[in-house]
């Protein structure tokens, strides 16, 4: 797009050839009784436009119905004539004019498109890293549902072993069966859980202009943490960030595309006087001789409300840019910010999340122990493992979310948008 606007501007000033065949029919005035006379020319010239606002012509004028009195550049008995012309703005429209502005505005667009692409660039690999952790994170949950399901139809068999023996209540039965039902459900809707990020995700992973869907078998294991940047890398990050991130770019683009309106705009504030230099077009003047015209033309609109408008809204612009400019700035500072803390604060959570499994575990292995004693029931054994099942997920959501923020981090300091990525493609399809 950006190319294609380049060439529309460029367009303007691309030369022109031009053929014109004129001819006419008339009476000369010195010699009414002579009869009618037809005359006329053939222009061959080639027109171009300068970017400063000049417009030139050259070529070669051919007779038709000749004889003709040429008293500028003919040659050939004054059958041909060579033609020269021009256009010159001395006031308004000299070095700045609509059609250099638009030269200068789409100078402009291969800068803003990569500014466009690093944004999308920086938006797509966040949305695809969150994507990712959220189905890493359910295939993780899933696999503990499953196993918490094994867990319960092992006992439901055992006290069902049990009961026929007189050991326990057949009341135990139903309980360890109502459990198993009750797993079963929380495993099926993990279950559809996982397909919906795995759709999710498949829209990130194209294969021949297809998503493909991952299977389960591909979930890595959550990495290891990683320290959190120092407070001088920190620093870094956040300069970085102000002169990186495509927000930022963007705003001094779109300011240097305003003062191009505001120069056009104060240009156009000045009187027009332009001079001009062409030759002769009627072709009746052949009669008296062909030669070439020459004129001076002065305009002074009296009000200048138009130009004044345009100057005012421009410089509106100028100045909302500047405080755009440190709006942007500051939100910069504040995403690298946001991101540290998400950081910090899911690696507190992740810790505290750890603990609660381990005493949890604990709690379950004692009342396990107790139910093999007979001094405990069922009901209870399953509750503690239910809030062991509770304190793994917990552990599960904090290590996605702690990734999730690392990928905000690359996010907020502009890493994404600055060059190609540097990760191997990875084929997602399954495994043979």
């Amino acid at each position: 797009m950006a190319r294609g606007k380049m060439l529309k501007a460029l367009g303007a000033f691309e030369p022109v050839l031009i053929n014109d065949t004129e001819l006419e029919r008339f009476i000369p005035s010195s010699a009414p009784a002579g009869g009618t006379q037809t005359k006329g020319f053939n222009d061959t010239v080639i027109e171009a436009r300068h970017p400063w606002g000049f417009r030139g012509s050259a070529g070669i004028r051919d007779v038709i119905g000749g004889p003709a009195r040429i008293p500028d550049l003919g040659f050939n008995n004054d059958r041909n004539q060579i033609i020269l012309g021009g256009f010159f703005p001395l006031l308004k429209g000299l070095m700045m004019n609509p059609e250099n502005a638009e030269l200068k505005r789409s100078e402009l667009a291969d800068p803003r498109a990569d500014v466009k692409i690093a944004q999308t660039r920086q938006d797509l690999f966040l949305a695809a890293a969150s994507q990712f952790w959220d189905w890493v994170a359910a295939v993780k949950l899933v696999e503990v549902q499953r196993k918490a399901l094994k867990v319960a139809d092992e006992r439901f068999k055992q006290v069902e072993g049990r009961a026929k023996a007189g050991a326990v209540a057949p009341l135990d039965v139903v309980e360890a069966q109502q459990e198993v039902q009750r797993r079963r459900e929380v495993a099926i809707a993990a279950q559809r859980a996982v397909e919906q990020e795995q759709f999710r995700l498949s829209m990130f992973l194209w294969e021949n202009n297809a998503p493909v869907v991952p299977p389960i078998d591909r979930a890595p294991d959550f990495p290891a943490q990683t320290l959190s940047p120092t407070p001088d890398a920190v620093k870094a990050h956040k300069i970085q960030a102000k002169a990186e991130r495509p927000e930022v770019k963007e705003i001094g683009i779109e300011a240097k595309l305003n003062n191009i309106d505001l120069e056009l705009a104060k240009n156009n504030l000045l009187p027009s006087l332009d001079a001009e230099a062409a030759p002769a077009r009627a072709p009746e003047k052949f009669v008296l001789g062909l030669g070439y015209r020459f004129g001076l033309e002065l305009k002074i609109p009296i009000y200048q409300r138009k130009s004044r408008g345009e100057v005012l809204e421009a410089q509106g612009k100028a100045d909302r840019f500047v405080m755009v400019q440190k709006f942007r700035e500051q939100q910069m500072v504040v995403d690298v910010d946001n991101a540290l803390s998400a950081i910090d604060r899911a690696r507190e959570r992740m810790e505290a999340a750890v603990q609660s499994l381990r005493l949890a575990k604990t709690l379950e292995d004692g009342e396990r122990f107790r139910f093999s004693l007979g001094a405990t029931s069922v009901l209870f054994v399953n509750l503690r493992e239910r809030n062991t099942v509770d304190s793994e997920n917990q552990v599960i959501r904090a290590k996605a979310d702690f990734q999730k923020a690392q990928a905000l981090y690359q996010w907020a300091i502009g890493a994404w948008g600055k060059s190609e990525p540097s990760a191997i493609p990875v084929n997602y399809r399954a495994r043979d």
